[in-house]
């Protein structure tokens, strides 16, 4: 089967606090919980958190390690999850995510300080919300 634009893509990343990571990006940035699922830890097995769009072809899946072997993200400051909105960057969300555990930083990209707000999530990643249109068309 081939890739075309409608293949759903998942990007995964590790979780120190699956709790925390929730609270930002279903109750700061406004994505519903697609999946929780509880891992064996016995087996090794990790919890997960998947969050995203229904209707959209992609999802965020957050990796969780049991209490006695924490996962240790190591994000840097290029790991973005960059949302193009084709308006104004509202303050109101970036305070929303801030209340729920992000924080607003500046972007070592100068274009994104120009076009956008960067926040780190709970876990260090950064999201940036892009005031700019896209289209791969």
């Amino acid at each position: 089967m081939p890739l075309t634009g409608q293949s759903h893509i998942r990007i995964a990343r590790p979780s120190r606090d699956l709790a925390a990571a929730e609270r930002f990006w279903v109750q700061g940035l406004g994505l519903g919980v697609l999946h929780r699922g509880e891992g064996d830890h016995a087996a090794g097995e990790h919890d997960l958190l998947m969050v995203g769009l229904p209707d959209a072809p992609w999802h965020l899946e957050l990796v969780g390690g049991p209490e006695q072997a924490p996962l240790e993200p190591r994000p840097t400051a290029e790991d973005l999850l960059v949302v193009y909105l084709d308006e104004p960057v509202s303050e109101a969300l970036v305070a929303t995510l801030a209340e729920h555990g992000g924080r607003r930083v500046p972007s070592p990209n100068p274009y994104w300080n120009e076009w956008g707000v960067t926040v780190e999530d709970p876990d260090g990643y950064r999201l940036v919300l892009c005031s700019r249109g896209w289209s791969n068309s």
